[in-house]
């Protein structure tokens, strides 16, 4: 018979196939038991109990750019759960657990990509490792946070998560959108690289529907996947080159675009990013910043994000030199010590903007 044609033509450009495992057998490996189940399950409801402000505290979503570390991350979770426990009157603490790295061009994928930071490109050790730093994380009392960018990747690990985000660059695609609509906890839409909120307005708007796509289900076989559409979706104000959206004005601005488009008026700022100025020192003045807008009584920021760790600033991942423990390998992080005191100067703004809050319903 010879070469077919499809042989011929498919694959030019692939070195090598490797078969992926199953979310089935990883689940079956890693399982998520009933209490974890009921701790995820009480996460996504806590959230969303903040997203329609029946429950007046604020979300303060912290941790790692990107893991690289799990027992590093593992120490982080130990040292955030009993600060989060004993600030809980007035956050919910979510701790940020990013394994996918968005890339403008080339760099380090993440965790899942490449858990061995040296191009092998051993993405079933990447999910195994991934999946059992979740477990444990829900395992020390944290809700979890993750960014989807791959669109297989949430059959692996969502069902451990308890707020997801959709990133910049890829607020506008229309299989993260689809995506999106599916998935079974809140998600966040990141205002575009450029700095357009509307793009972002319509991410929620398109997620807040049915959708029906391609995908795998749980034992890794394709399948057409039918969404009912994701009601808890939410605005994140990243800032833009030049331009933070972290201020008064613009949040102003953000939830009448909001109010236009007949969504509930509600939004994250992440204190870095843009609103930095990708500087990490810049992150408790940013935090300072709402705080301030809170504590005068501003109802319409629900959250807050934070890029922490153990370490503060960021380093190279070089292969002839030692890491150093704790610290970022991809955007530069707030250390432990200011992260603490952050989270403190936010928990008292929350209990000022109660104060005020209720100091308006007497005048009125």
């Amino acid at each position: 018979m010879g070469t077919t044609g499809t042989g011929r033509v498919s694959d030019q450009r692939i070195d090598k196939v490797v078969p992926l495992t199953t979310p089935a057998l990883l689940h079956h490996e890693l399982p998520l038991d009933d209490a974890l189940t009921a701790a995820v399950l009480d996460g996504r409801r806590a959230v969303g109990r903040v997203l329609d402000r029946s429950d007046d505290r604020l979300m303060v979503v912290v941790g790692p750019c990107s893991v690289h570390d799990p027992a590093a991350a593992l120490e982080y979770a130990h040292r955030l759960a009993p600060v989060a426990r004993r600030l809980s009157g007035d956050l919910l603490v979510v701790m940020r657990v990013y394994f996918e790295k968005p890339r403008s061009t080339v760099g380090w994928k993440g965790l899942i990509n490449d858990p061995g930071l040296d191009g092998s490109g051993d993405v079933n050790t990447g999910l195994r490792t991934a999946r059992a730093l979740l477990l444990e994380v829900v395992r020390a009392g944290l809700p979890v946070g993750c960014e989807f960018l791959d669109p297989i990747m949430p059959q692996y690990i969502a069902d451990t998560v308890a707020w997801g985000a959709i990133g910049a660059r890829t607020v506008e695609s229309q299989v993260h959108r689809q995506l999106a609509s599916g998935l079974s906890m809140p998600v966040g839409m990141k205002n575009r690289p450029d700095g357009s909120i509307a793009t972002a307005v319509d991410a929620i708007r398109a997620a807040g529907v049915p959708h029906v796509f391609p995908g795998i289900d749980v034992s890794g076989t394709p399948a057409i996947l039918h969404t009912r559409g994701n009601a808890d979706g939410h605005l994140v104000l990243r800032g833009a080159r030049n331009a933070p959206n972290y201020h008064a004005e613009a949040v102003a601005g953000a939830l009448e675009l909001l109010r236009a488009a007949g969504l509930p008026e509600r939004l994250v700022i992440d204190a870095s990013h843009d609103n930095s100025g990708k500087d990490h020192r810049r992150q408790p003045i940013v935090a300072d910043a709402v705080a301030e807008q809170l504590a005068a009584g501003q109802r319409g920021i629900v959250g807050v994000m934070l890029e922490s760790f153990l370490v503060p600033g960021r380093q190279d991942l070089e292969p002839t030199r030692e890491l150093v423990y704790g610290q970022s390998i991809t955007d530069a992080c707030v250390g432990w010590d200011e992260t603490e005191a952050v989270l403190e100067r936010l928990a008292r703004a929350v209990a000022a903007r109660r104060e005020t809050v209720a100091g308006e319903r007497v005048a009125g």
